[in-house]
């Protein structure tokens, strides 16, 4: 016999489940009208108007809904419009950007990547391992702290000094002595790194690991990803690094073209 906790639960993540479901249906309806109201939309589904009412709120607390002019109606927001966008460049950029990667680590030996920005995170999403004995691995799919690696800052290079400051706080978490971890400091190196057009990470997010980006545009010149190079310290010099940022910036720029983009 079901125990009175477990009968309440399974209420709970029904009624959750069913919550998402009328979203997913309120989203669908708007889509397919172009703009809905709340009135309409009730009528549609049946349910009470503060019902859809909470929910479009939370939709639109979110981006997926917003309100249209006028404000009476409600359309598309520019969430679903990212995430759509997000989905077809990462497709992009695994079939068009995998072999760049393959001639890159062929010729450093290093671990290659290509990484998109989710939030604060850097995310792989292309990956080839260098040809050196040791040869590091960084999980496709694997979030990292964009602040503390070659390819977040890169990322975080395309965005406004606005759009930092309300990323971040002022205050960065560290993970070796290297780590900037005050948000200025920050900015400061992701402009210095947009100016020379790469990003480096000198022993930021390991102690030992040094690894250095460029960034990959879309057709609008939109920051979409970046490409990095990693390595231990004793084979991948910071010293080094502008003469190896020349191959992996020239790697970089063959994705974006191919992404169609043409500065």
């Amino acid at each position: 016999m079901m125990s009175t906790d477990a009968h309440d639960h399974d209420k709970t993540a029904g009624g959750a489940v069913q919550s998402v479901d009328r979203a997913l249906q309120i989203m669908e309806l708007i889509a397919d009208a172009g703009a809905a109201g709340i009135t309409e939309l009730s009528v549609a589904l049946g349910v009470h108007k503060s019902t859809v009412s909470r929910i479009v709120a939370s939709l639109e607390s979110r981006g997926f809904v917003e309100q249209a002019p006028g404000g009476r109606k409600y359309r598309i927001g520019f969430t679903v419009v990212r995430l759509a966008g997000s989905t077809t460049a990462t497709m992009d950029l695994a079939k068009l950007g995998q072999d760049v990667c393959d001639d890159v680590a062929k010729k450093t030996g290093e671990t290659t990547n290509l990484a998109v920005l989710n939030a604060a995170q850097a995310i792989n999403v292309v990956e080839s391992q260098g040809s050196s004995s040791v040869a590091l691995k960084t999980w496709i799919g694997q979030p990292s702290p964009a602040h503390a690696t070659s390819s977040g800052k890169a990322l975080l290079a395309g965005l406004s000094e606005r759009e930092l400051r309300t990323l971040y706080s002022d205050e960065l978490p560290g993970f070796t002595d290297n780590t900037i971890t005050d948000l200025d400091q920050l900015i400061a190196d992701l402009e210095a790194s947009s100016a020379r057009g790469w990003a480096l990470a000198d022993e930021e997010l390991e102690v030992g690991l040094v690894a250095l980006a460029a960034p990959v545009r879309d057709s609008t010149g939109a920051v979409v990803s970046a490409l990095s190079i990693s390595g231990p310290r004793y084979r991948l010099d910071p010293a080094d690094a502008p003469q190896l940022a020349e191959g992996v910036v020239r790697a970089a720029d063959t994705v974006s073209r191919r992404l169609g983009y043409r500065g």
